[in-house]
C-alpha cells in the first residue's frame, strides 16, 4: 500500500497530536496513561529537534558560503541585500502597527486586578539589561571565533562569518574554487540529511503538540483570554491576509499555492517553536516546492531565521500596551513610539542574547517604565503564543525570499 506524501503525513501528525493532548488534558496529570504518554511525547518530540540541530549549522554555514558565492558571480549581491533587509524592516513594521491598532482598540488588561499575579510577579526575577549594553552584547555576539560559535550553535555569528568567507571566495576567484566545490558538495550532503530527519517529522509534531496541548493551564489561559485572543487575532490578520497579499501583489501567487508548498515549514514551525530549528525544513520547502533559487534561498532564510521575528515583534508590543493596561498607565502615542522602536530592535537582536526571550521582552518594558517583573503574568500563555508567532516568523521569512527573488528577477532582465 502506497503512503500519502510526507506533507500530508505531518499534517495528519499535527490532527492526532492536537486530538490527543486534548483528550490527555481532560484527563489530568495525575492519570498513569498521562503521564507515560508525555515521557514518550517528549522523547520523540526533543529526539526531533535535536536532530534538526544537529544539522542547523553545517547548513546555515554552507549554504550562506556558497548563496553569497553564486550571487557575487552574477552580479546580484548587493540587490539581494538591500532589498533583503528592505522587506525585513517593512514587514517587521506593519506587524507591530497591527499589533499596537489592535491593542488600543481592544485594550486587553484594562478590569483585571494586578493584585491576582501578585505571587507569579513575586517569584519572578526579571534579568534586566540596558539598551546600550544590549547593543554591546549583540555587536560582541556577530564576530566570534568561527569555530566558537559553530561549536556553540551561535547561528548569527555563524551567518556573519558565512556572509565574509562567501564574499572572499568570489574575490579570490580560481583560486579558491576547489574550497566552493567542497562547499556545494557539503550543502548538498547536508540537504540529503534533512530529507532523512524529515522522515521522522510526523511524529516528532505530533509528540511535540501532544505535550504542548497536554500541560496548558487552561484557568489562566481563560483569565488572560482578552489579551491571548488579541495576540492570537493580530497573528492571523498578519499571517493569513497581510502576508500573502504582500506576497500576490509582488510576485501574483496566490495563497494557496503558498501553502501548499509551505505547510511542512509552518506546522514544523508551530510545533517546535524555533525558527532556527525550523531553518533546514524551510530551506528544503522553499527551494524544492516554492521553486526559489538556492542562492536566493541560502541568503535570505538563514538571515531572516535569525533577526525577521514578525510574530515576535507583533507579540512584544502587544504585550507591552496589555501590561500598561494592567497596571493603569495609559501610554502616550510618544511612549507607543518608543515601544515600537525597541521591540523592532529587540526581535532583530534577540539571537545573540542569552536568555533571549525574557532579556528582550524586559527590555521593551522597561524602554517605557513599566514593572519588569510583569513579565511573570504572561509566562503561562507564552509557550502558547509561541508556536503561532513562530510560525508567522517562519512565514515572513519565506514570503520574503519570494518577493526578494521577485524583484531581483525583474531589475536583471
Amino acid at each position: 500500500m502506497k503512503l500519502p506524501s510526507l506533507n500530508v503525513q505531518i499534517l495528519l501528525g499535527a490532527v492526532f497530536g492536537v486530538g490527543l493532548g486534548l483528550y490527555f488534558h481532560s484527563l489530568g496529570s495525575e492519570s498513569n496513561l498521562v503521564q507515560t504518554s508525555l515521557y514518550a511525547s517528549g522523547l520523540v518530540g526533543t529526539l526531533f529537534i535535536d536532530l534538526l540541530k544537529m544539522i542547523l549549522i553545517p547548513l546555515v554555514f554552507c549554504s550562506i558560503s556558497v548563496g553569497i558565492a553564486n550571487l557575487r558571480q552574477h552580479q546580484q549581491i548587493h540587490q539581494v541585500w538591500v532589498k533583503t533587509l528592505l522587506f525585513f524592516i517593512s514587514s517587521m513594521t506593519i506587524a507591530m502597527v497591527l499589533a499596537l491598532v489592535a491593542s488600543n482598540y481592544f485594550k486587553p488588561g484594562t478590569g483585571l486586578q494586578l493584585v491576582m499575579f501578585q505571587d507569579a510577579m513575586q517569584n519572578f526575577e526579571a534579568k534586566q539589561l540596558p539598551l546600550p549594553e544590549f547593543f554591546a552584547q549583540f555587536l560582541h555576539g556577530l564576530f566570534l571565533n568561527p569555530f566558537t560559535a559553530l561549536s556553540q550553535g551561535n547561528v548569527l555569528a555563524v551567518v556573519v562569518f558565512a556572509l565574509i568567507l562567501g564574499i572572499t571566495l568570489v574575490m579570490g576567484g580560481e583560486r579558491f574554487k576547489n574550497i566552493l566545490s567542497l562547499l556545494q558538495e557539503g550543502l548538498d550532503v547536508t540537504m540529503h540529511i534533512v530529507s532523512w530527519v524529515m522522515r521522522l517529522a510526523p511524529l516528532g509534531i505530533m509528540a511535540l503538540l501532544i505535550k504542548l496541548i497536554t500541560v496548558q493551564d487552561a484557568a489562566m489561559l481563560s483569565t488572560l483570554a482578552k489579551f491571548v485572543a488579541v495576540v492570537v487575532g493580530s497573528l492571523l490578520v498578519h499571517g493569513l491576509i497581510l502576508l500573502p497579499l504582500i506576497l500576490y501583489l509582488f510576485t501574483g501567487r496566490s495563497p494557496l499555492w503558498f501553502w501548499r508548498g509551505a505547510r511542512e515549514s509552518l506546522i514544523t514551525a508551530f510545533a517546535t517553536s524555533s525558527s532556527s530549528a525550523t531553518l533546514p525544513v524551510t530551506l528544503r520547502c522553499a527551494t524544492q516546492h516554492l521553486h526559489v533559487k538556492p542562492e536566493i534561498a541560502g541568503f535570505v532564510l538563514p538571515l531572516g531565521a535569525t533577526i525577521n521575528m514578525d510574530g515576535t515583534a507583533l507579540y512584544e508590543a502587544a504585550a507591552a500596551i496589555f501590561i500598561a493596561n494592567l497596571v493603569g498607565i495609559e501610554l502616550s502615542m510618544g511612549q507607543q513610539l518608543i515601544v515600537f522602536f525597541t521591540a523592532m530592535i529587540a526581535a532583530m537582536g534577540a539571537p545573540g542574547i542569552p536568555s533571549a526571550g525574557m532579556v528582550t521582552m524586559v527590555m521593551v518594558l522597561q524602554s517605557v517604565g513599566l514593572p519588569a517583573e510583569a513579565i511573570a503574568i504572561l509566562l503561562p500563555v507564552d509557550r502558547l503564543l509561541d508556536t503561532l508567532r513562530t510560525a508567522v516568523n517562519v512565514e515572513g521569512d519565506m514570503v520574503g525570499s519570494l518577493v526578494v527573488q521577485k524583484l531581483v528577477m525583474q531589475k536583471s532582465t
